[in-house]
């Protein structure tokens, strides 16, 4: 099927972002004395928004009383370094071409801070997404359906011939939830294995994969 609408997750889609977070999440937990986490620890923990990030990475979570003072300095901290590491992934910046080439319209959905999402949009993405929604107060995370049913609005189009497309179990959800169809991307923060217990069934292993199925 050919779509109108591309709706992209962000972290683990269209850019590695997970070295900025692990180091920035270690930062925050080294201020307070807590242990550090590892890579991989770090990659199961995203997906659900900073603050979750955090309640992961703290020993008791939102219980430890000294949960608020991380979670602070991890935003302070990454919003700082929050390019430090963080780039494209290969193929991504083509692909985005091509499918503005082709009139596709495109926006980012995050559970990222919106600010962070603004800055990586403006760096990245200014000449080929439009509508870049990140998390903001008043708004539900994914895999809420509220960012995408945002994105759509500003780009004044509606889910018939938009797709999804994401790299976890939240990225299906927020599909699901907003009645879109999902293509998962394997070049990210989870395995096809992984993607595959929880319901995908569409796959791209590469970005060209991407023009070949939208």
């Amino acid at each position: 099927m050919q779509y109108d609408t591309i709706i992209w997750d962000l972290d683990g889609t269209l850019m590695d972002t997970l070295k900025d977070l692990w180091l920035s999440t270690n930062h925050a937990l080294c201020t307070f004395g807590m242990p550090e986490r590892s890579y991989d620890e770090v990659r199961q923990f995203v997906g659900n928004g900073v603050r979750k990030l955090i309640e992961r990475a703290v020993p008791d979570g939102e219980n430890n009383p000294q949960f608020e003072a991380v979670f602070a300095e991890f935003k302070r901290y990454y919003m700082l370094h929050c390019k430090d590491n963080t780039g494209l992934y290969p193929g991504i910046a083509d692909t985005l071409r091509k499918l503005k080439a082709r009139g596709k319209r495109m926006a980012i959905v995050s559970n990222k801070l919106q600010a962070g999402v603004t800055e990586l949009h403006r760096e990245w993405f200014a000449d080929t997404i439009e509508v870049a929604i990140g998390e903001r107060e008043g708004m539900k995370r994914k895999p809420a359906p509220d960012m995408v049913e945002q994105a759509l609005r500003e780009l004044g189009t509606d889910k018939d011939g938009a797709v999804y497309i994401g790299d976890s179990d939240v990225d299906l959800m927020t599909a699901r939830n907003s009645g879109l169809p999902c293509i998962s991307v394997l070049w990210g923060f989870r395995d096809r294995d992984f993607l595959t217990e929880h319901g995908a069934t569409c796959f791209a292993e590469t970005p060209d994969e991407i023009l070949t199925n939208v």
